[in-house]
């Protein structure tokens, strides 16, 4: 049926394709076929909008890779490195778990087994947590056992700010410079380690004093000596004999070694008692 310049096209069992009307002279048969059709979205298409939930991605990856010389690429290297995140990120690939475990193991010296376990992934991110914990730990329970003890003596109380500075000076310093010098003497015997593995042990090594902290709430002076007593060997135990099977390498002078890792946690300990642990009005 014609009306003008229109075609109007009956209901018929069309199958992919509309029925011409040759009669009509200028009309253009337009045929489609059913292989030419696609289903959307297109099953397997790279570059293109997939079934699958996400965004899309380049068929090539160009914009999904790093740029060459960003702080991502691993073709960037040198030392510059050393000052962007990137360089520490795998230092801080830990979860709850691992954490936990190290932890644990810090808490049980004879086993020896430490350095065996992070050797492939030594972390950053417990030690660092540790430490901060620590120096909040110290500085709290120092002034609230100090504002008990004037109270109870009835005399003026005054908050002490350099007890939080003092707690960051001991705790940062001692896991960053000790590890360093001991890093540069394994070094010169040629004994096997690294510089984030001596981070991390001396790190979770100060685990142990977080609970004396706690216990040293209780205001009788001997108890408070014990505590500090049994923490400083648990962690001179951990850290030398985690030490031990990678300075017997060094030769003869191994024994003088971890006889003077052992000492200098015990001066640690020994440092913490006369300042952190004693409350005194």
């Amino acid at each position: 049926m014609m009306s003008g310049n229109y075609t109007t096209i009956d209901n018929q069992n069309v199958s992919g394709s509309v029925p011409a009307v040759s009669d009509s002279p200028g009309q253009v048969s337009v045929k489609f076929n059913d292989t030419s059709l696609q289903t959307f979205p297109p099953s397997g298409a790279q570059g293109k909008i997939s079934a699958a939930a996400g965004p899309p991605r380049d068929a090539d990856d160009t914009f999904s890779k790093p740029a060459s010389g960003s702080p991502e690429s691993p073709s960037s290297g040198g030392w510059f490195k050393i000052f962007t995140v990137a360089a520490y990120r795998p230092y801080f690939d830990v979860d709850t778990s691992d954490v936990l475990e190290r932890i644990k193991d810090s808490l049980l010296p004879f086993n020896g087994s430490f350095n065996e376990k992070t050797a492939n992934n030594p972390d950053l991110y417990g030690p660092f947590w540790i430490c901060t914990t620590l120096i909040f730990v110290a500085a709290s329970i120092g002034t609230f056992v100090t504002y008990l003890a004037h109270k109870l003596q009835h005399k003026e109380w005054n908050y002490d700010i350099n007890l939080v500075t003092w707690s960051a000076g001991v705790f940062y310093g001692y896991v960053l410079v000790v590890p360093l010098c001991l890093y540069v003497i394994l070094k010169y015997f040629s004994a096997p380690s690294t510089l984030v593995q001596l981070f991390c042990l001396y790190g979770y090594s100060l685990f142990v004093f977080i609970p004396a902290m706690c216990l040293s709430v209780i205001p009788v002076e001997i108890f408070r000596w014990a505590i500090t007593g049994v923490a400083g060997i648990m962690s001179a135990l951990f850290v030398a004999l985690n030490l031990r099977n990678h300075i017997v390498s060094a030769g003869e002078r191994w024994f003088l070694i971890v006889v003077g890792i052992f000492l200098l946690q015990l001066a640690l300990s020994f440092v913490l008692k006369l300042y952190l642990f004693n409350v005194s009005v």
